[in-house]
């Protein structure tokens, strides 16, 4: 008995470790999406850079990472989930590097691409190798810890920047470098995990060695059933269909889910509001004390509420957290525009905190760790890759035309129209989004 338990023990431990390591991928996209946000006043009067070019520069890495999310798939599919992975953590290093040591704007332009490259794959292979690894039962806490790492490091990024602001002329180079450090880190640990199971079985052929992983992740199951799960996996149910790949009938209802959840993701406004949250507070006429409390204070709420989201995922279920989220964000942003309409100015931080935290909860947590259980083990990577792509592509448009919204539109309009995307988003949570908690990916399969 005795024996059985520390068996056990050891083994979430790893399965533990495994996902926390490729969950690091999400702390250096984080880092790497933020970081920059310290650095720019100082990159725009260093090189003298016109509004459009600054913007380019500014922007670089947001379009490598559409890029990365929509060729990630490819080398998932190819070279296997480890092998990604550990690419990544390279793209990462040389971007840090070569950014800190940039001569000049078109050579850091070139930096920033390759780290945005990295995040792309990331959101593509990180949540991937955890959601065929994991059990059903641990999956949405495990995979979830993909999105509490990217919050942490948005906030590491944060609390980076200040501390190295005004340590030297050229504070802003130490700022983008220092990730070398952590991206070197992530990549030694990717050397100590395993390949994914599915990919061994179904991908490679490696049935042995996809066992031998299984093993180690489920102590409890008999190797009668190690080997029913290994033949499971191995035989394809969809052979009949090897001709009709990604875009087919039997392949919509998945490919909707993947689509909608990242485009609603964006079209609730996190993007806009994260990056201009400034702006939007200085037009509450609040001024720049506020901008401080905004940054630090959102990075904290995000990752309190993210914490919650991975403790009540596995507990309450995947639907059910799109439901509390759509109404915390529906609640949120009316009272903003109901606000900034009536010019009620006191109550928008506290609407902003709270729409952070119903984000945090609901579409924060869910996004990856659904798009990653809804597609088969044939079309994974290039499903986990069209969600991904859907999230960025929208991620970079609202980044590029949030400002002209601003400028054009009144902040209650604004406000409005993201409250009634949310509307269309309890819609369909309600009519078409599938409970997956504790359900294997097989089963899954099976249902969509």
């Amino acid at each position: 008995m005795h024996a059985s338990s520390h068996t056990e023990t050891a083994s979430k431990f790893r399965l533990f470790f495994w996902s926390l390591t490729a969950a690091l991928a999400g702390f250096l996209f984080g880092f790497d999406a933020v970081v920059i946000s310290g650095a720019e006043q100082k990159i725009q009067a260093i090189w003298s850079l016109s509004d459009g070019m600054h913007g380019l520069v500014m922007s670089m890495a947001l379009w490598g990472t559409v890029l990365g999310s929509l060729l990630g798939g490819f080398p998932a599919e190819r070279f296997g989930r480890r092998q990604t992975l550990i690419y990544i953590g390279l793209l990462y290093f040389v971007s840090a590097v070569w950014s800190g040591l940039a001569a000049g704007p078109y050579g850091f332009m070139v930096a920033r691409f390759i780290g945005g490259l990295g995040v792309g794959i990331s959101t593509v292979a990180a949540p991937m190798f955890i959601s065929e690894i994991a059990p059903a039962k641990d999956r949405g806490r495990l995979a979830g810890m993909f999105q509490f790492n990217i919050v942490f490091g948005i906030l590491v990024a944060f609390v980076s920047n200040s501390l190295i602001s005004g340590t030297s002329p050229n504070d802003w180079r130490w700022m983008l470098g220092i990730e070398a450090l952590p991206a070197l880190l992530y990549t030694i640990l990717c050397f100590r995990i395993p390949e994914s199971p599915r990919w061994l079985i179904f991908h490679a052929g490696r049935l042995e060695e996809g066992a031998a992983v299984y093993r180690c992740v489920h102590p409890d199951l008999s190797e009668e059933q190690i080997q029913e799960k290994v033949r499971q996996i191995a035989r394809d149910p969809d052979q009949e269909h090897v001709r009709h790949r990604f875009w087919s009938r039997r392949l919509r209802k998945p490919i909707l889910l993947a689509f909608l959840v990242a485009f609603f993701n964006q079209l609730s406004g996190i993007n806009a509001i994260l990056f201009f949250a400034p702006r939007i507070f200085e037009m509450t006429g609040l001024g720049t004390e506020a901008a401080l409390l905004q940054s630090i204070g959102i990075g904290l709420t995000n990752l309190v509420f993210t914490f919650v989201g991975l403790y009540l995922i596995d507990r309450l279920g995947r639907r059910t957290l799109l439901y509390i989220g759509s109404f915390g964000y529906i609640i949120s942003l009316g009272l903003c525009a109901w606000a900034f309409k009536a010019e009620v100015y006191g109550i928008v931080p506290a609407c902003i905190f709270a729409f952070i935290a119903a984000h945090a909860v609901g579409q924060g947590t869910v996004i990856w760790v659904l798009i990653g259980e809804i597609f088969p083990n044939r079309n994974r990577s290039a499903g986990q890759s069209l969600g991904s792509f859907t999230h960025w592509i929208f991620a970079a448009s609202l980044t590029l035309v949030f400002p002209k919204m601003a400028a054009s539109f009144h902040p209650s309009s604004i406000f409005a129209f993201f409250c009634f995307m949310m509307v269309l988003q309890l819609l369909w949570v309600k009519f078409m989004v599938p409970e997956t908690k504790g359900r294997t990916l097989e089963e899954i399969e099976q249902d969509l």
